[in-house]
């Protein structure tokens, strides 16, 4: 099966190992909603978020979706999205060492991204899947990364995404109107949909002016 490596993979490969366990604490004053709900918005990095979660929640969750960088190269945006910033820098000096100081933009995303995705496959239910999205700039690396952590037979499918209905005037090349969610399962063929029912009203905004009655595109006339 193809594989993908990066520098710094061999330092990152068995990192969720070494995080320590941390205790989660609650803050009265930001605390609303029913306490007995078993609702927590945890604050802080990531990866220590989920391993201080892990000894409660492993294999018991269905679904988890996930928003990561997408890794633009943008570095003026909401938050720096060159895997850039002073705290990525320090985890990855303390994490790869030296080695850290060669990498680009893409090794260091998937340096950041391989601990985090290994500690979310840990979490799931056996019938449980995971949803990811993603863009162009990442979408191939990470798919060989979930291969690689999941297994290529638990992937499910690349659900592309219309995330704008007009073209981008201002495009050089072609305006990038989608983007991706790929799904991948703990166990791929245990894994089922649960799709919300048709309604009346959604099959009477569908056309395809094409061939109305059917949804065949026939041949076209002369």
């Amino acid at each position: 099966m193809p594989t993908l490596d990066w520098i710094g993979k061999k330092a990152v490969v068995n990192h969720h190992r070494e995080v320590p366990y941390r205790l989660v604490h609650c803050d009265g004053d930001l605390s609303t909603g029913d306490a007995d709900a078993g609702n927590l918005l945890v604050q802080g990095d990531n990866l220590e978020a989920l391993k201080a979660l892990l000894p409660y929640y492993a294999g018991e969750v269905k679904c988890i979706y996930i928003d990561p960088p997408y890794n633009t190269g943008n570095e003026g945006w909401v938050y720096n999205d060159n895997v850039n910033s002073a705290e990525i820098k320090a985890w990855l000096g303390n994490v790869v060492g030296k080695e850290a100081e060669d990498l680009s933009r893409h090794d260091k995303w998937l340096c950041m991204m391989y601990p985090r995705l290994r500690l979310l496959r840990e979490f799931l239910r056996e019938d449980g899947a995971i949803f990811i999205s993603i863009d162009d700039n990442e979408a191939d690396h990470l798919r060989l990364v979930l291969d690689d952590i999941f297994g290529r037979k638990n992937f499910i499918a690349t659900v592309v995404w219309n995330m704008m209905d007009s073209p981008k005037n201002t495009a050089i090349q072609f305006s990038n109107d989608h983007e991706f969610v790929l799904i991948y399962g703990k166990n791929g063929a245990d894994w089922r949909p649960n799709p919300v029912p048709r309604t009346e009203a959604m099959n009477k905004r569908y056309k395809n002016p094409e061939c109305p009655s059917s949804g065949f595109l026939g041949p076209l006339a002369a």
